[in-house]
């Protein structure tokens, strides 16, 4: 099976987190047949070079399965520079949990790298040592997104690859042309022609999946009515995701997004489980 990700970067801050986030990349590259390149913003010296080198042996690394780049510059600019220059298709970052409440949000650092990176990004709420995997995996299938096929495709890949159990798929309901017949039809035309449109939906996201290989896994269709960012996350959180897949913005939000915000800004608000932002390159189908 072709690697899921080709180059792995991971952006080194010897935080007190850091040791969880390079095992979760160690584990992510083993298991997805994927390069690693470490990324740390400052000077490079004997102290760091130590703690670095401590940090590969205490994860199991061997000095040959990880790349190390020190660089100088605004962190999330550089980040995204080296990203760049490197080839690296997955960037893992960390959200952080919100002092004594059980919601996590991200820094301006981790926010400008989700929505200005040129390739996916994973944002990983609790990192740990312990192998735990992606065993409840939810993915968006509005088709706002370009890349909502490649999400849909790479999250049936890792979910075989972790040997998940459920795979959600959740899609808006495009009920406009719908509402605003609806004073014309009898009730019970109401219910039939709503039961139609729900259908055609459902034989949509079936027709979506059916070149799809997904052996093992169990499917779920769930249409949502609402907002979708926000019932997204709802749905993820009932369902005690541990991975949420979206696919990408293919452009920098507008002021107008800013204003009102989208359905990114709703989940990176209120971080639901840990999240996949599929933003392939353009050589990357992942078919």
């Amino acid at each position: 099976m072709r690697s899921v990700f080709k180059r792995i970067g991971l952006a080194v801050a010897f935080s007190p987190r850091i040791e969880a986030l390079l095992a979760e990349a160690t584990r992510l590259k083993r298991l997805w047949g994927s390069e690693l390149v470490l990324i740390h913003i400052g000077e490079k010296d004997e102290s760091g070079s130590q703690r670095m080198s401590a940090l590969v042996q205490q994860v199991g690394l061997q000095p040959d399965e990880v790349r190390v780049f020190w660089e100088s510059g605004k962190p999330a600019k550089t980040i995204l520079q080296v990203c760049k220059r490197e080839g690296i298709d997955l960037l893992i970052a960390g959200a952080l949990k919100k002092e004594n409440v059980l919601q996590f949000y991200l820094g301006s650092i981790a926010r400008k790298i989700l929505r200005k990176a040129d390739c996916s990004v994973l944002m990983l709420i609790e990192p740990s040592v312990e192998e735990k995997g992606f065993k409840n995996i939810v993915v968006n299938a509005d088709d706002d997104s370009p890349y909502m096929m490649q999400a849909l495709r790479l999250a049936f890949k890792i979910g075989m690859l972790e040997k998940a159990t459920w795979l959600h798929i959740v899609r808006k309901l495009k009920l406009y042309g719908f509402l605003s017949a609806a004073e014309q039809y009898s009730e019970r035309e109401y219910e039939l022609n709503r039961n139609n449109l729900v259908q055609s939906e459902i034989e949509d996201v079936q027709q979506l999946i059916s070149t799809i290989p997904h052996e093992g896994i169990k499917v779920n269709i769930k249409l949502v009515s609402g907002k979708s960012g926000f019932e997204l996350t709802q749905f993820a959180q009932r369902k005690h995701a541990d991975l949420l897949v979206i696919g990408g913005s293919p452009m920098r939000l507008s002021i107008l997004d800013r204003v009102f915000p989208n359905d990114l800004e709703y989940i990176f608000s209120d971080l639901p489980c840990n999240m996949l932002i599929v933003h392939p390159g353009k050589e990357e189908a992942y078919e």
